[in-house]
């Protein structure tokens, strides 16, 4: 049995606050460390929240908050995941970034569906492509947010074979019945994990609703967080996504042609 140890570092996410939110989370992950985990899931903009008067001041820190992950990854031999304003030229994209336990960039993720209802639109350019790297972790396959809604990505994510699914998020609590099962929709229909990460605490009038989670490829919630500030962490047994396709071949049973 290949065990990984992977977590969700669920934040209370100080809005502009960069250094306040680079010490909770530094503190967080020193914590995770010392269990044996070796992939961790940080919130949707976790270092800033969404300050969009301020979104570009913010996002010239991203550099900085960048080579602070690539530390932690190489001190503590851990896999990170979690989405930053990136800045490029005039606009900002809301962009994942996958640090490999070396400290080495494995790939970035611009999110491709933009809220439009909170008007994220208007303030963040749009990804164009999607990503599945290769890690120390495995195969991971990274989405946003919104993302979580559009099952078409996450079955792409899949045919290009992630093994994990990592979701960073502030997902508001008045839906939050819809994260847990969109959550568990996309581990199942993918034959894959999905580890969920939110944000918790409040941004102006928004409430976020926590409830961080790790799903198995059954759909089995594996831990769920609540909705404050912590972080959980499971035991994967990576050969589950083997022994799932095997036992109900999805994959094999597809008719692409119908779809497309």
């Amino acid at each position: 049995m290949r065990e990984l140890v992977a977590a969700c570092l669920q934040l209370q996410v100080v809005p502009g606050n960069v250094d306040a939110n680079l010490a909770n989370a530094r503190q967080g992950i020193e914590e995770l460390a010392s269990g044996e985990c070796r992939l961790v899931v940080l919130p949707e903009m976790w270092a800033c929240g969404f300050p969009y008067s301020r979104l570009k001041a913010v996002a010239s820190r991203t550099p900085e908050v960048v080579e602070e992950m690539r530390g932690w990854a190489r001190r503590h031999g851990m896999v990170l995941v979690g989405s930053l304003p990136e800045r490029v030229g005039a606009r900002v994209y809301n962009t994942s970034y996958v640090i490999d336990a070396n400290g080495e960039i494995a790939g970035t993720y611009r999110k491709v569906h933009l809220f439009s209802l909170h008007h994220e639109d208007l303030h963040f350019g749009r990804g164009e492509t999607s990503l599945v790297c290769s890690t120390e972790a495995g195969e991971l396959g990274v989405m946003i947010c919104y993302d979580l809604r559009f099952p078409e990505l996450g079955r792409k994510l899949a045919l290009d074979g992630a093994r994990i699914i990592c979701v960073s998020s502030h997902w508001p609590d008045i839906r939050i019945d819809h994260w847990s099962l969109l959550l568990r929709a996309r581990a199942v229909e993918n034959q894959l994990f999905v580890i969920g990460c939110n944000g918790c605490g409040t941004e102006k009038k928004m409430r976020y609703g926590g409830a961080s989670a790790i799903i198995s490829p059954m759909g089995k919630v594996l831990i769920e967080a609540g909705t404050g500030p912590e972080s959980i962490a499971a035991a994967l047994d990576m050969e589950e996504v083997d022994r799932f396709r095997k036992l109900i071949t999805c994959f094999p049973d597809r008719v692409p042609a119908v779809y497309e």
